[in-house]
C-alpha cells in the first residue's frame, strides 16, 4: 500500500480497528441495558457486537479469528459493558446514542475490514464486499439476539454507508494518496452518510413492483 512520509499508516488503520470495536460493544451494552438484561447479557451483547463481523470476516478470508489471538480485545469488551452497566442510566438514554455508535463503528470498522482482506491478498472487490460484512454483520447480530427489527431489513441507508467507505478507502489507495488519508477519508464519508440518515431518516427506494395475484 502507498505510505504518507511521517504518518504511521498502520497506526491510523490501527485505531480504526479499536475504534469500531469499541463503539461497536458499546452499542451492544447499550442495547441489553435498554432492554432490562443482566450483567451477563450486557457483556455477551457487548462481545458479539464487537467482534462479531470481523469473526466472520477472518473466517473468509481463512486468516486467524482476531479476538481468538488478541486476548485484551474481549476484555475491553467486557470492560465497556461493565461501564455501562455501573453508570446512570440517564447517561446512556440520551437521544440517539446507540445508533450514533453504531454509526461510528460501522464506518471505522468497514475501512479496516477492507484493509485486512486487502492485507491477506483479496481481490479489490471482493474485498470491499470484507469491509460491508465487518461494518454491518456485528449490528445485525445484536439486533437478532435482541429480538428487534434488524436495520438491513429496512429501506433507511446502512450497508451503503459501509460500502461508501470501504469504497472511497479502495478508490484514494488507487489514487496514490496513502493509506492514512484514504483510511480518515473513508471513514469519515461512511459516518457522515449514515449520520444524515439518522438525522434525516435517509433511505433507500423500497422495491414496488406488482404483487402475484393468488
Amino acid at each position: 500500500m502507498p505510505v504518507v512520509p511521517g504518518i504511521d499508516n498502520a497506526l491510523i488503520v490501527r485505531l480504526l480497528d479499536l475504534a469500531g470495536i469499541g463503539v461497536f460493544a458499546l452499542s451492544g451494552a447499550l442495547m441489553a441495558v435498554r432492554l432490562r438484561q443482566t450483567l451477563v447479557t450486557a457483556c455477551f451483547f457487548a462481545l458479539v457486537t464487537g467482534v462479531g463481523g470481523g469473526s466472520v470476516r477472518d473466517l473468509l478470508i481463512g486468516a486467524p479469528v482476531f479476538w481468538v489471538q488478541d486476548g485484551a480485545i474481549a476484555a475491553v469488551c467486557i470492560a465497556i459493558a461493565l461501564t455501562v452497566w455501573a453508570t446512570p442510566e440517564r447517561w446512556w438514554q440520551q437521544g440517539q446514542l446507540l445508533e450514533w455508535a453504531d454509526a461510528v463503528g460501522l464506518a471505522a470498522y468497514a475501512v479496516f475490514g477492507t484493509a485486512k482482506a486487502l492485507a491477506w491478498g483479496v481481490p479489490p472487490v471482493p474485498a470491499l464486499m470484507m469491509g460491508v460484512i465487518t461494518g454491518c454483520v456485528g449490528g445485525t447480530i445484536r439486533d437478532i439476539l435482541a429480538g428487534v427489527p434488524s436495520i438491513i431489513m429496512r429501506p433507511e441507508i446502512y450497508v451503503t454507508a459501509a460500502a461508501l467507505s470501504s469504497g472511497l478507502y479502495l478508490v484514494l489507495l488507487w489514487l496514490g494518496l496513502g493509506t492514512a488519508i484514504a483510511a480518515v477519508a473513508g471513514a469519515c464519508a461512511g459516518f457522515v452518510l449514515r449520520g444524515a440518515a439518522i438525522r434525516w431518516s435517509l433511505a433507500l427506494p423500497a422495491y414496488k413492483g406488482p404483487r402475484e395475484s393468488r
